[in-house]
């Protein structure tokens, strides 16, 4: 969905209803960085970035960990029940992940089980321009990592991933 709508012309409804979505089932994000004031430079992926990544990170640890949990497993149950959001759903796609040998699925399922156990959240990565073997040595490398350095990586893919989101309908 491309746009030439100016973000601060529209309406907090038309705001939220357009990019709400631009971080995972978070439109909390949006109704904040428009409550903040949205920017000169809104009108651009980059300005409408910043902004709602402010909004984001002014937010209480605690909601930054549910965004972070609303995120879906990578090639997980939702992806395989076709129940993801339409963007993750092409981003996982984009990847190859909806075309996983069952041997490719079994090594994600492990993988998801394993850090969801060790971190008490998914794991989250722009997959967007990555092959499943970058995005599994990206698995295997942070595993190593402790919960601080995990949470802190988890905000800058997502914040990632919202930008090439943002690229998508934005100039």
């Amino acid at each position: 969905m491309s746009g030439s709508v100016d973000p601060k012309t529209l309406s907090r409804a038309a705001f939220v209803a357009r990019f709400g979505d631009v971080f995972e089932a978070s439109p909390w994000i949006a109704d904040a960085a428009f409550d903040a004031g949205l920017p000169v430079d809104a009108d651009t992926a980059s300005g409408l970035h910043r902004a709602l990544c402010a909004a984001m990170r002014a937010a209480p640890k605690e909601q930054q960990v549910a965004l972070i949990r609303a995120h879906p497993d990578l090639a997980g149950r939702l992806a395989r029940a076709g129940a993801l959001t339409t963007a993750s759903t092409e981003e996982q796609a984009g990847a190859g992940l909806d075309r996983l040998s069952e041997a490719e699925h079994t090594q994600f399922t492990a993988l998801n089980t394993a850090y969801r156990e060790k971190f008490a959240m998914p794991f989250i990565i722009a997959v967007k321009g990555r092959s499943k073997a970058d995005i599994l040595a990206a698995f295997a490398a942070r595993m190593g990592n402790d919960r601080q350095d995990e949470v802190a990586n988890a905000l800058a893919q997502i914040e990632r991933i919202a930008l090439l989101r943002l690229q998508d309908l934005l100039p």
